[in-house]
């Protein structure tokens, strides 16, 4: 897809990889709707993008409200007089700690976020984005999305559930005018934990050592040239390429690596 003049709506736009998905896109001439339930970071990003303010319009949204969700689209419209391409990036993980541990409130959570916000996202913009000569909807998964991660169970299960919806999807737009991918990201430096309300257990940042740490603007670059490229699945950092294979080689073994080497990341 060529970005330039196309009008992109990025969810978890106000931090993170989102935010430098929105500052690369305008960078590549792309018109921006920015989406984040956080206020104040989104009158931070448009004070970060400068003069290219005039193409960037806010939104104040919680993913997870469906009514909330189908006003978006006629919002952006409003701001923009189209859409071309949806961008979901926003997500939160959960607590580290057993399934047996984590409470219904915390698993409703993660699945509300991750997975039902972006359903309702695409749900809401899809019937927009086919009236269009090109489009694209991308949703980030997860390398926990395909991995089996130590005290991220659900986490896991919100991001295996978009992997295989956006897949299905692709399938099912294949014969029209929308490109689908789905995004991997590795390990990368971000505020996800924060976002989340969460606490990194300690010891998290020596484990994180023995993986290649990913800068969230590489990121948003790697899942950019992948946009460009029209790419179904979108590997951010060597570390979930490289799981990747060997997941498909010998799940079994796989599991076990990450286990062992996440292991004391779980309450005792």
């Amino acid at each position: 897809m060529r970005l330039e003049n196309k009008v992109i709506v990025v969810t978890g736009a106000g931090s993170g990889i989102g935010k430098e998905t929105v500052l690369a896109l305008l960078v590549k001439g792309a018109k921006i709707a920015a989406v984040d339930m956080h206020e104040q970071a989104l009158a931070e990003l448009k004070v970060a993008v400068g003069e290219k303010a005039n193409n960037l319009s806010t939104h104040v949204a919680n993913i997870s409200d469906k009514a909330t969700v189908e006003a978006l689209p006629k919002s952006v419209i409003a701001a923009h007089g189209a859409v071309d391409g949806i961008m979901n990036v926003a997500g939160i993980i959960q607590p580290f700690v057993r399934i047996n541990d984590l409470t219904y409130d915390a698993v409703e959570r993660v699945m509300n976020v991750n997975f039902y916000g972006t359903l309702f996202m695409v749900k809401s913009f899809l019937p927009e984005l086919l009236k269009r000569p090109e489009a694209y909807i991308v949703n980030v998964s997860s390398m926990g999305g395909f991995l089996p991660v130590p005290g991220q169970a659900i986490y896991g299960a919100s991001k295996a559930a978009v992997k295989l919806m956006t897949e299905r999807l692709y399938a099912e737009l294949k014969d029209t005018n929308i490109n689908v991918s789905v995004v991997f990201p590795g390990a990368t430096a971000t505020n996800i934990a924060e976002n989340s309300g969460m606490k990194v257990p300690a010891g998290a940042d020596d484990k994180a050592q023995n993986f290649p740490v990913l800068a969230a603007s590489e990121a948003a670059k790697i899942i950019i040239t992948g946009m460009e490229k029209n790419r179904l699945q979108i590997f951010t950092g060597r570390d979930s390429n490289m799981m990747n294979v060997l997941y498909r080689l010998n799940p079994v073994f796989a599991t076990n690596l990450i286990a062992k080497q996440m292991k004391s990341l779980l309450p005792k």
